[in-house]
């Protein structure tokens, strides 16, 4: 859909989006000041797409997603996420579940292209 809002980026997602990029600085994927140069672009972002940009050109660590701690996720289904995790963008796709009725929004993981669905927030 054109003209829907884009999400703004909160606390919890700079704090996964920075966790992801230490795990690759931890790595050596990438050096000091590059580290520097992305967290600062995951903390001055508004908006999500503009937080995840820097971590979408970085492939999967074996580690990925350990780095904070998650509450256990029951699994809906295929692709079904309680929300997006780090690095995921957003699309402008949202369909609504015919099993819930709950208006679910399509995320991208851009490691592998895997499309995700995640419930939107009620307004």
């Amino acid at each position: 859909m054109s003209g829907a809002p884009r999400p703004l980026c909160s606390e919890a997602d700079r704090e996964r989006l920075v966790a992801l990029l230490r795990e690759h600085y931890a790595v050596g994927l990438f050096g000091l000041d590059e580290l520097d140069r992305r967290v600062g672009v995951v903390l001055s972002a508004q908006y999500l797409d503009e937080a995840a940009a820097a971590v979408a050109d970085l492939p999967a660590t074996a580690g990925t997603g350990t780095a904070t701690p998650r509450r256990a996720r029951r699994r809906r289904g295929h692709a079904h996420a309680d929300q997006p995790a780090a690095g995921w963008i957003p699309t402008n796709e949202r369909f609504r579940d015919p099993s819930t009725s709950t208006v679910m929004r399509v995320w991208v993981d851009p490691s592998d292209q895997s499309r995700h669905y995640v419930p939107e927030p009620e307004p």
